[in-house]
């Protein structure tokens, strides 16, 4: 069986360290690594109006947003299919079928949909198509017939339903449909970036973000500002690790090659830490580290992608193509689920024959 992959965001906005963090370091490693055949990177705009159905604008102006980001971080039009989620229209046919295999109770026990439905107040009206989302994104993902899936631990009951959809249909119709993985994340740190302010949610709407796109300046005024340890108020203070945002971003991006760069007084990152929690060091210092290890990882994305910005419609042609290519693969795929169903009923020669034979005989 073909390895392939599937993965994507919604365009809600300008993607940040979090998202690089989490998934998109993780993408361009898999995609250069020769271990898949395909890989399919979805921007989920039909997803992102779930939610935002007032603010069609806002998910319109993401969309190259969103395609910039991906190809900075270095993902390569020419190895991945970039494609936009709505233009795929066979997505939608996937989904109403699939919506047959699934029950409301089974839904609304869910603990992703649940957490979201909490974190979006819709407790009291909660929109059809944002409540049915995992279905949807089933469809996303058994289209291009992925084996494996990049997501977060938050994101693993959304694969769970998707493997019950697909057993289901297997069961009741025939084996056409495969069965994905996940894939997390090997770093624990880059699995749930906080945002700088400590929150567990890093959110553009929270104002705790660091944007790939961010110019250096930014970049250097949001680590120093960023949450350490309240209790820590001297130098030679003992300092505590947990729940502190400066040493979780170090554990997510910190190398050990950085050290002989920026910070030659240690040998790796459990010196560091271990001077902080014995007392002795300050915050300033550990944050001026930290901003020249995101400065070294953020500056040759923000290079590329000022080039990029250069041609917009070479984007949008890009991402046309990418759609032209998804389409003709979820097409198969949608062929192949209706021959499974029964429902192919003007490709299906041999029903059109039958029937021919049985209503000639009894016209004789």
């Amino acid at each position: 069986m073909e390895k392939i992959i599937l993965t994507g965001d919604r365009p809600t906005g300008r993607l940040h360290v979090g998202h690089y963090a989490g998934s998109l370091r993780r993408r361009v490693e898999l995609q250069d690594s020769g271990e898949y055949s395909r890989t399919f990177i979805m921007i989920a705009d039909a997803q992102a109006l779930t939610d935002n159905i007032e603010e069609p604008e806002k998910v319109r102006q993401n969309i190259i947003e969103v395609a910039l980001d991906y190809m900075s971080c270095g993902l390569d039009p020419a190895r991945s299919t970039m494609f936009i989620q709505s233009q795929i229209s066979e997505l939608c046919e996937l989904t109403f079928y699939y919506m047959d295999l699934v029950t409301v109770a089974r839904l609304q026990r869910n603990p992703t949909v649940k957490n979201e439905i909490q974190m979006r107040n819709f407790e009291a009206s909660i929109p059809v198509g944002f409540f049915t989302y995992p279905i949807s994104q089933a469809a996303d993902i058994t289209a291009f017939k992925a084996t494996t899936v990049p997501v977060g631990d938050d994101q693993l009951p959304m694969i769970e339903q998707t493997r019950e959809i697909v057993h289901k249909f297997n069961t009741v119709y025939a084996p056409v449909l495969v069965e994905p993985s996940a894939l997390l994340a090997a770093n624990e740190a880059s699995k749930r970036l906080p945002g700088t302010d400590g929150k567990a949610k890093m959110s553009k709407s929270l104002g705790n973000c660091i944007y790939l796109a961010d110019s250096a300046d930014e970049v250097r005024a949001k680590v120093m500002s960023m949450f350490t340890d309240p209790q820590h108020l001297l130098v030679s203070d003992p300092g505590h690790l947990e729940g502190n945002t400066v040493f979780t971003y170090l554990d997510a991006f910190c190398k050990p090659e950085h050290f002989g760069r920026y910070l030659p007084d240690y040998g790796d990152l459990d010196e560091l830490k271990a001077h902080y929690q014995r007392g002795g060091l300050g915050d300033m210092k550990v944050k001026k580290f930290l901003n020249n290890v995101m400065q070294e990882l953020l500056e040759p994305i923000r290079t590329r992608r000022k080039e990029l910005e250069k041609d917009i419609p070479a984007i949008y042609e890009i991402l046309k193509k990418g759609s032209e290519e998804a389409r003709e693969v979820a097409a198969e795929t949608l062929s192949q689920v209706k021959s499974a169903m029964r429902i192919n009923y003007f490709e299906d020669a041999d029903l059109i024959r039958s029937q021919s034979e049985r209503f000639g005989r009894n016209a004789q």
